[in-house]
């Protein structure tokens, strides 16, 4: 019996000394937040302050030390986010994860993106390879400074690798993959369309815009009219089609937020205080840790009293520059711009040599090149990677030829760290020359300085084409198609100082004319968003911060109005007759759907009926009229609305499916469907907030699920949706939201999901997400300081 206890006893200890010394090695590795450290790089003591949420002040006496502390600052809270971010560019997950990450890693490694990185960074200025440099000495001392390595690296027993300059470019690099449709699927789609439909009927349903368009330079599209039965009959074809069970259907037919923004600004003459503000939300997919890391950056040189450097906003983890802020004379944001950045080139082989294909100087070699993949207890893979004088060969189309991808991020010339170049400008004319000499992916960048003035450009570089059609697949071998260098500045597209007193932009169409055949059309959002940003823009007369993030908030579903009330006028009182369930959804529909609000059932069922009818009516006429699989086809194409409303509003007898009696018979289908959607159940508890439950995760609780209550965020359900400025998914929505007019910091806002820190025991891990929940307005400047870390020249 003593035995017994004496083991008991043992045993509890053992349990209690394993625990903490767990909790200690988890511990052991939290940023350093107080006291010294001497670093023999540094020319200067560095002064890293954090606020009550973690956001990071860095007072420094010259740049090369800003970027070192930055540099030192990230790794600490965010080194895993970093690694992952490189490896995922470069196609080297497999090294950290095995074999899982084999697949991923045979993609990405097609686009040899470590050699783009490479290049690029040969390519640099000496001033921002010399600031690269000091951040990739920083990354690294802030890593050697942790008593222990990362926790993530803890779990997964795994060492992390050192940094280097070219996995800054690497960071880089990814958001491309996160902004661009890095395959041109779209244009796949597109390609099999347009060989499948008469061309009228390819022309209508994948037209260019809609009534909702609201560009800053022109006005919106005119809806084609509907192709008539000579072109296709749907009621004569479908009765010719497959038995009705065999029937593909729109199994992928989604229509998701689109990765991309919201960005505008006001004049003088629509602010309170005769300023001009700046808003911007960036909408990206939601993860734990955030995207963005807030910084506060001070460089003030000695005997100087005033600051050379004094720039607050986020900056992106693995790279030194501020993405979007304000400097204290101008403040700038961005969104995605949806511009035509990748095509599809049809390579011709030689029919004599399969190893050879036609350019416009005759045949030529395929560039072949091996890359090996390193897999985490696993033989290392091998892949030979084809090239091209326009870029990898990535597949074979549905004829069999090959296709190469002609794509910006594979140009070194097109990725570069002009960006720094924000800190310092003063105005929004030397904004608008950083932003044209800038590599990244292209982006719509909104600017207002202390002035008041606001202007409007493109971000990143953009190319020449000429010869062929941008949004279908093609071939090149022709002399005279393709790319031919780069746009100049002087051809940029700008808006400076419309007369409107506003600008805004929210990843849809922006210009027509040259500046949309400069800038192409990569997939641009509908305009319903920006459309709503514009309308409550030019309605301010006398707006203010506040005002700013009224608008940002707006979840009111003015796209889905026409939709409600075309819901409720078929739901009339012979169709509702004898039918409960429809009087029920009704009374449902009739009671909400006004909002995208948590609560609100209305909103979510008449989404769904829209969908469900878009399904139905574009399954029939792709299947019976093209004789292809739908399936999945348009989850690229985001203008079909306009082509859906204007077939509603005139009801042709040939585009109905036969299965159907009537137009109406098709909308009450459709109707009755959505009700189906939310179960059995009372549709009342049918909450739009049910579908839209937001889930912010750690990437490891992916892997390892037991993980999840101690890593990711409880998922909660959120107001807002796709076609509104509140955007917000399920997995995705505002990364950030701030709004900030120049030289008045003190009076702007800020949030963001999750926290500063990417260590679930650091008091800033979720610090600020409740805000960010809420919509509540908090201080777009750092606070008071609660922990200051001073690094110092070792001597």
């Amino acid at each position: 019996m003593k035995f017994l206890k004496r083991f008991a006893v043992i045993c509890v200890l053992v349990v209690i000394v394993a625990g903490a010394t767990t909790w200690l090695m988890l511990c052991g590795s939290l940023a350093q937040l107080d006291g010294e450290l001497a670093l023999a790089e540094l020319m200067a003591p560095v002064q890293i302050i954090r606020d009550h949420q973690g956001v990071v002040t860095i007072h420094a006496e010259n740049r090369l030390d800003a970027a070192l502390a930055t540099g030192f600052v990230h790794a600490q809270e965010r080194f895993f986010q970093m690694d992952l971010m490189r490896r995922l560019a470069a196609g080297e997950l497999a090294a950290l994860f095995g074999d899982a990450a084999v697949d991923h890693d045979m993609g990405q490694r097609i686009h040899r993106m470590r050699h783009v990185a490479r290049q690029a960074l040969q390519g640099a200025n000496d001033a921002a390879r010399s600031v690269v440099d000091a951040y990739t000495i920083g990354v690294n001392a802030g890593i050697g400074a942790l008593w222990v390595r990362p926790f993530e690296y803890l779990v997964l027993r795994e060492r992390p690798a050192p940094w280097r300059a070219e996995d800054t470019v690497l960071v880089v690099l990814a958001m491309y993959f996160r902004l661009h449709d890095e395959r041109a699927t779209r244009e796949a789609q597109l390609g099999r369309l347009h060989a499948a439909l008469p061309v009228p009927l390819y022309a209508f349903l994948t037209q260019a815009g809609t009534e909702w368009d609201a560009p800053l330079i022109g006005e919106a599209v005119t809806p084609l009219p509907v192709p008539g039965a000579e072109l296709c009959d749907v009621r004569r074809l479908g009765q010719h089609a497959p038995a009705r069970p065999g029937r593909p259907t729109f199994t992928q037919f989604r229509e998701s937020p689109q990765v991309g923004s919201n960005a505008w600004a006001i004049s003088p003459r629509r602010s309170h205080d005769a300023v001009a503000i700046l808003a911007n939300d960036m909408h990206l997919g939601l993860s734990m840790p955030n995207t963005w890391f807030r910084l506060r950056l001070l460089v003030s040189e000695p005997g100087n009293p005033g600051f050379s450097t004094d720039v607050s906003g986020v900056t992106l983890p693995g790279t030194p520059a501020v993405v979007a802020g304000s400097n204290g004379k101008v403040a700038w944001g961005l969104t995605n711009s949806y511009g035509d950045w990748v095509d599809r080139v049809v390579v011709e082989s030689d029919p004599l040599n399969p190893h050879r294909y036609r350019t416009p100087d005759g045949y030529q070699d395929f560039q072949e090149s091996t890359e090996l993949i390193q897999v985490r207890g696993g033989e290392p893979r091998t892949q030979v990677v084809r090239g091209t004088i326009w870029g990898p060969v990535i597949e074979d189309d549905a004829s069999g030829a090959l296709v190469a991808l002609r794509w910006l991020a594979h140009e070194p010339e097109a990725t570069n760290l002009e960006l720094l170049g924000m800190e310092q400008v003063s105005n929004v004319e030397q904004a608008m020359e950083v932003a044209h000499r800038s590599g990244i992916p292209p982006q719509n960048l909104l600017a207002v300085d202390s002035s008041g003035n606001i202007a409007w450009t493109l971000m990143g570089k953009i190319p020449r084409r000429q010869g062929y059609d941008p949004l279908l697949p093609g071939s090149w071998a022709e002399t005279g198609r393709g790319w031919f260098g780069w746009l100049s500045s002087a051809d940029y597209p700008e808006v400076v100082n419309p007369p409107s007193g506003a600008i805004w932009t929210a990843n849809a169409r922006v210009v027509d004319g040259g500046g949309l055949s400069a800038i192409g059309d990569g997939g641009y959002a509908l305009g319903a968003r920006a459309m709503q940003i514009r309308d409550r823009l030019l309605a301010l007369e006398s707006a203010s911060e506040a005002d700013m993030l009224d608008i940002q908030l707006d979840d009111r579903a003015v796209f889905l109005a026409r939709w409600r009330r075309l819901l409720l006028d078929e739901l009339d009182a012979k169709s509702v007759a004898g039918d409960a369930r429809r009087g029920e959804l009704r009374a449902v529909v009739q009671a909400g759907g006004r909002r995208a609000g948590r609560d609100d059932a209305g909103y979510r069922l008449v989404r769904s009926f829209r969908r469900e009818l878009a399904q139905r009516l574009f399954t029939s006429i792709v299947t019976a009229c093209g004789g292809i699989d739908a399936s999945g086809l348009l989850s690229k194409l985001h203008q079909w609305e306009g082509a859906l409303w204007r077939m509603l509003e005139e009801r042709p007898q040939h585009l109905l499916d036969a299965r159907y009696v009537s137009w109406k018979a098709l909308i009450l289908e459709a109707a009755d469907a959505a009700a189906r959607s939310c179960g059995h159940g009372a549709l009342s508890r049918c909450t739009w907030g049910e579908a839209n439950t937001v889930s912010i995760r750690h990437p490891l609780s992916r892997v390892l699920p037991p993980l999840a209550g101690w890593l990711d965020i409880a998922p909660e359900p959120l107001p807002g949706d796709t076609h509104m400025p509140r955007v917000q998914g399920p997995a995705m929505g505002a990364s950030e939201r701030f709004a900030v007019s120049p030289g008045r910091e003190s009076s702007g806002y800020f949030h963001m999901p999750g926290g500063q820190s990417g260590h679930p025991l650091s008091p800033f891990y979720r610090a600020g997400h409740h805000a960010w929940v809420e919509g509540r307005a908090t201080p777009f400047l750092p606070g008071a300081e609660q922990h200051r870390l001073t690094l110092k020249p070792a001597r």
